[in-house]
């Protein structure tokens, strides 16, 4: 889905599933990852520069340059930290506060290269985040990363004991199984990627300001998990 189309910037809704990473050993170019990314949202529209990735299972807002000129000054933005990215995830459980600021150091996990984990002595990461609704056995939040870490706001939040739904790399994907509602434990069952998206992209003084709609598995576990708080109401 195209968000915004200018003649500097395209902004694309990415698919869960869809997978940004580039390896010069697999021959996968950046040219391939923009096409894959392009058929994914059912467009062909070319030439364009990433200005930025998304984790594989992550859906939501990409921008795309559409020149050398474009792409740098975007690059310099999301760099200098002059643009403003929100997020929206379902967590297991409730953080405490739900207000909160999680500001640990992330560093790569010596034991299994594809993870993080946060230490002391790793680049600094900092994640806002408010907790838009308390469901049944987990919480939709919006985040607000001030940093850009790999995985970031995945690890913080399960290190704190709350991993986003789905997330089968940081503890995210078997605990539907302590679910007693068995329509909203199927459902649970058949997420097959973490429920982390990228709602919104600002850049102010790009005047960019872009949202994408949450993906379809997404909404409709926020209508079974409402509909079993409402269930299990008193």
């Amino acid at each position: 889905m195209i968000l915004l189309e200018t003649d500097d910037v395209l902004a694309v809704a990415k698919p869960p599933g869809v997978s940004m990473a580039t390896s010069s050993r697999a021959g996968k170019s950046e040219e391939e990852v923009v096409a894959r990314l392009l058929g994914a949202c059912g467009t062909d529209t070319g030439p364009l520069f990433l200005v930025h990735r998304l984790d594989v299972g992550t859906s939501g807002v990409v921008l795309l340059a559409r020149s050398k000129a474009a792409h740098r000054v975007l690059s310099r933005a999301f760099q200098e930290r002059r643009s403003r990215k929100t997020y929206r995830a379902l967590v297991w459980g409730h953080p405490v506060p739900a207000r909160g600021v999680l500001d640990s150091p992330l560093a790569r996990d010596p034991k299994d290269g594809r993870r993080m984990r946060t230490a002391e002595g790793g680049k600094p990461a900092v994640t806002r985040y408010a907790t838009l609704r308390r469901l049944v056995g987990v919480a939709d939040l919006e985040m607000y990363p001030e940093t850009g870490r790999t995985h970031q706001i995945r690890v913080h939040f399960a290190a704190r004991g709350h991993p986003v739904v789905g997330d089968d790399l940081y503890g995210g994907a078997g605990r539907w199984r302590g679910v007693r509602d068995r329509t909203l434990r199927e459902a649970l069952s058949g997420v097959t990627h973490p429920l982390l998206h990228a709602a919104r992209i600002e850049v102010p003084e790009l005047r960019i300001d872009v949202a994408a709609p949450l993906p379809p598995d997404y909404e409709r576990l926020l209508v079974l998990l409402s509909r079993a708080r409402i269930r299990s109401a008193p």
